[in-house]
């Protein structure tokens, strides 16, 4: 199955959280952070502006980006947990 997201959105694949504390301690599921990094794998046309003009987005395909820790919507897409979010949602690209 295959996504298009629509406008200013971006679908990332988050990146795996760490199995072990900086000590070397296994963790579980409930203590792990939540990623704020991840990879994206699709990517909307962009914005429509008020003059009727299309903004383009800034990220692409394949760009490694930080972004929002709770922002977004996640969902599951080929058994994989991914996120949709707005660009205004992501920080940075790596």
């Amino acid at each position: 199955m295959t996504i298009r997201p629509l406008g200013d959105k971006v679908v990332v694949k988050p990146s795996e959280s760490d199995d072990k504390s900086a000590g070397g301690i296994l963790l579980p599921d409930t203590a792990k952070t939540k990623p704020t990094e991840g990879t994206v794998i699709a990517a909307g046309n962009g914005r429509v502006l008020d003059n009727g003009e299309r903004h383009a987005l800034t990220v692409k395909v394949g760009d490694l980006v930080v972004y929002s820790k709770y922002g977004g919507t996640e969902f599951k897409l080929n058994g994989e947990t991914v996120i949709i979010l707005a660009e205004d949602q992501i920080y940075a690209i790596k």
